[in-house]
């Protein structure tokens, strides 16, 4: 697994959000920051923490010109229950054959309670306004990660 660094252009990708709309990341590049997270489930609790503190961060994200997009490897119809569910008011995408997870370089082996499984790596990344990767987001705990990106971006 070879994870995308600061530096490098963004994968470029279109992808179905939880309404089945195509979201393609090259409609964002040059007009706002774009956050984009992977998580390994939707309404998972640690994956429903992370995703919650994004909801409740997003007029802060907002006045720092930053759009927010969540992958995992889940169907659209989980996506829409996630969403219904946490009220969450930023898009969510569907990596169902976790090929934008390839190319960003987070898809690889994982253990977990003794067991070996390909899976997503929880990492995010901020892609500026020219399309490269501007900070890669990889220690923090789910429960503070919308405090990590808020800090860093108020602070650079």
């Amino acid at each position: 697994m070879k994870t995308i660094s600061v530096g490098e252009i963004a994968p470029l990708f279109t992808l179905l959000d939880e309404n089945n709309n195509e979201v393609a990341l090259a409609d964002f590049i040059g007009k706002k920051q774009v956050l984009v997270y992977f998580y390994p489930k939707a309404m998972t609790p640690g994956c429903t923490v992370q995703a919650q503190g994004l909801r409740d961060s997003k007029t802060e994200l907002e006045k720092l010109n930053t759009v927010v997009f969540g992958i995992s490897p889940d169907e659209t119809k989980r996506l829409t229950k996630f969403c219904q569910r946490d009220e969450l008011n930023f898009t969510l995408l569907s990596d169902v054959d976790h090929s934008v997870a390839d190319a960003f370089g987070v898809w690889g082996l994982k253990k977990f309670m003794g067991k070996e499984y390909d899976g997503i790596h929880r990492l995010t990344f901020l892609i500026g306004l020219d399309g490269k990767i501007s900070h890669v987001f990889n220690k923090f705990k789910t429960k503070e990660h919308h405090q990590v990106v808020l800090d860093f971006l108020s602070n650079n």
